[in-house]
């Protein structure tokens, strides 16, 4: 068979996502995870919690044919800090500028605020799918390039792509995180037979200590019964929570108006109230095959509340919708006795200066073995009762 000739594309940045036909890029992006499509990536940008200001320029790459169709996307930022990624760069920024370099700004390729896997190179699915990836993240490298930037940073990508970034020459980095995983179960008390004694009975005392030992509803909303009473709650609680768990909460509340108007069937928002007052929320999105926790909020501590908030009512919701799994979000080996597993996380990194390049690396190497030790030291203590060793208080 003989080479098939690739036709003409541009490659071109594009500083407003509404500039980009929504339709067009959703058609690269699938329908499978909520972030990266056009509705939520606008909502972004649209609210103005991704600005300039806050430190986020969008600078989407994109790849077109001669008819200006879009072949392949890329969502793109330029960041002069390092905040709201959950890469954890800190260290290699310090690094940088006590060597006399100047670190930020940079460029992050991802959903800002978001540490959920997902594809990045975005490409329409036919026969010219990989070519246009390719040229995708060449294209990023170039931008990247020509802005003179100290590095180029791709997170939570899939591991396809990390293999491919790895394979273009992109330093590669692990991380993980801890997901639940459906094994087909027709009720929450399904999952629990699963578990071993001790972790089925932790669990049922902390579900009875909220329903039953206490005055506390909780119920998820989703679609149509959302409202802006229940976006003004969770508001709150994100606020007060993020002040204080991380100093600076990345949302602001026209980002929730707009989610809740333009994408309401894909979130599913956990909200508990006491006294017919909303004390708590949990704010999860619906993917095509996975539920996505990402936001949590409180304004009265109550024992268990954040564990039934946030994990066990999840499950029961991707019980119930038959999804695959449950993304519990960024930290947190507590999880794992919630039925929540350890899996990796994946990063590419293209630095511009070569020996600071080759210092990343060498540690780089490091931490992936550390990664790998740690993720099979932890599978081995999961709750569940095919588990070699019995768990020991995870």
């Amino acid at each position: 068979m003989g080479d098939v000739e690739q036709a003409p594309v541009t490659i071109k940045v594009v500083g407003d996502i509404g500039q980009i036909d929504a339709a067009e890029w959703d058609a690269c992006a699938g329908g499978h995870n909520p972030f990266l499509s056009h509705t939520f990536l606008k909502a972004l940008e649209q609210s103005g919690s991704v600005r300039p200001e806050t430190g986020w320029v969008p600078y989407h790459v994109v790849v077109e044919d001669a008819d200006e169709k879009l072949r392949a996307a890329a969502p793109l930022y330029v960041k002069s800090h390092s905040m709201g990624e959950y890469m954890f760069d800190y260290g290699w920024a310090d690094a940088f500028e006590r060597a006399g370099g100047r670190y930020y700004p940079k460029l992050q390729l991802a959903v800002p605020f978001t540490p959920v896997t997902g594809p990045r190179l975005l490409a329409r699915d036919d026969e010219d799918r990989e070519v246009n990836r390719e040229l995708a993240l060449a294209g990023c490298v170039e931008v990247a390039r020509q802005l003179e930037v100290s590095s180029l940073h791709i997170t939570f990508l899939t591991e396809k792509e990390w293999k491919q970034c790895g394979a273009s020459g992109l330093l590669q980095r692990t991380g993980e995180q801890f997901h639940w995983l459906n094994k087909g179960y027709a009720a929450f008390d399904d999952f629990l037979a699963d578990l071993t004694s001790r972790k089925r009975k932790q669990i049922r005392r902390e579900r009875r200590e909220i329903h039953e030992n206490s005055d506390i509803d909780v119920r998820v909303f989703t679609g149509d019964d959302l409202t802006e009473e229940h976006w003004d709650a969770f508001f709150a609680f994100y606020m007060d929570t993020g002040s204080r768990k991380w100093g600076r909460p990345y949302l602001n509340r026209l980002f929730f108006s707009l989610v809740g108007e333009t994408m309401a069937d894909r979130v599913a928002l956990v909200m508990a109230s006491r006294e017919g007052n909303y004390i708590a929320g949990a704010l999860n999105f619906i993917g095509s095959d996975a539920l996505y926790g990402r936001n949590w909020g409180c304004r009265e501590d109550h024992r268990f509340l954040h564990f039934e908030a946030c994990y066990y009512q999840a499950i029961e919701f991707a019980i119930e919708q038959g999804l695959d799994r449950v993304e519990a979000g960024a930290q947190g080996p507590h999880k794992l006795a919630r039925g929540y597993l350890p899996v990796h996380t994946y990063s590419a990194h293209w630095i511009r200066e070569s020996r600071f390049r080759d210092a990343i690396e060498r540690y780089l190497v490091h931490e992936r073995e550390q990664i790998d030790e740690d993720i099979s030291y932890l599978a081995t203590h999961s709750p569940f009762r095919h588990s070699e060793i019995e768990d020991d208080g995870f």
